[in-house]
């Protein structure tokens, strides 16, 4: 079995980002990522402080908004027109989820689309929604992205693979199944649901699972080929005895005893979401300078 490390592969990706801000620098261009977070949620605040360090490490401006749980609708898209207007700002993120009482799709689209490098935009999903030739859009969904370099690097060919994603979330699943089927990639998409009838019956016949319901350990051993490519990206949140929180992937570990290749939960696909970030920042400047 393959362990496809994504902490591994996001750092030489950084590597090769810091590379590319390198040369933009020498031309007077230093590209920047804005975030905005609304509320307190310790595992979002976690991620955005990381997604900061990232950018120090590479040399990437990074600036913040913070808003508080109980900020409106109305709050939070006016910290996104701001940087929308902001020429310092090369791309940004709006942290999800955001808390009750917010409109998501309202927030999201309100995102200017060049600037939108979380590739959430409804224009950005549906640059890759509409065409399935030719060279692929961008930006393009950080997770989704990240799952296919992964597999790339460590040798899963996803050219012609039986691919069987489960869940349709606005984040992961949907979009995968949008990419995976784009000739760059050239796969065969079995998408499963929460309505999907025998989930083991689709898995068992597919080169590739991505598990991204957030159900804890959703996919047995009994329900992967024997070779397969194994993606674990759903999480869960779950205490143990001692009442600490702890994440849980949707993949039971009995897995790696079958696969060919194995993503871990955290450990895969995780790192990869963030350093697919960074180049979807530096894309975005690169585009910007054509």
């Amino acid at each position: 079995m393959i362990l496809m490390d994504g902490r591994a592969t996001a750092a030489d990706i950084k590597n090769e980002v810091a590379l590319r801000v390198t040369h933009l620098r020498e031309r007077g261009l230093v590209p920047g990522l804005g975030t905005i977070l609304v509320g307190n949620d310790p595992g979002s605040r976690v991620y955005v402080d990381a997604k900061h360090r990232d950018c120090e490490e590479v040399g990437i401006r990074s600036l913040r908004i913070e808003l508080p749980t109980d900020a409106r609708t109305e709050d939070v898209l006016a910290a996104v027109r701001h940087f929308n207007e902001a020429p310092s700002v090369t791309g940004f993120i709006v942290q999800l989820p955001l808390p009750e009482g917010c409109d998501t799709d309202a927030v999201i689209n309100e995102i200017a689309p060049e600037k939108d490098v979380d590739g959430l935009h409804q224009i950005n999903v549906g640059n890759l929604a509409r065409k399935s030739t030719g060279e692929l859009p961008s930006p393009i969904a950080c997770t989704p992205r990240g799952i296919v370099e992964l597999g790339k690097r460590h040798g899963v060919n996803w050219d012609g693979a039986v691919v069987c994603v489960i869940g349709q979330g606005q984040t992961a699943g949907r979009p995968l199944s949008l990419l995976l089927t784009h000739e760059e990639i050239n796969s065969t998409v079995i998408s499963c649901h929460i309505g999907t009838r025998d989930l083991a019956a689709h898995t068992r016949t597919a080169d590739v699972v991505v598990a991204a319901a957030g159900s804890a350990g959703l996919v047995t051993p009994d329900m992967i080929k024997p070779g397969a490519a194994v993606f674990d990206v759903g999480v869960t949140r779950k205490q143990n005895e001692e009442g600490k929180s702890k994440l849980v992937g949707d993949v039971d570990l009995g897995v790696r005893e079958l696969a060919g290749y194995f993503s871990p939960n955290p450990g895969g696909v995780g790192p990869m979401t963030r350093a697919m970030l960074l180049v979807n920042v530096v894309e975005a400047m690169e585009r910007k300078c054509e």
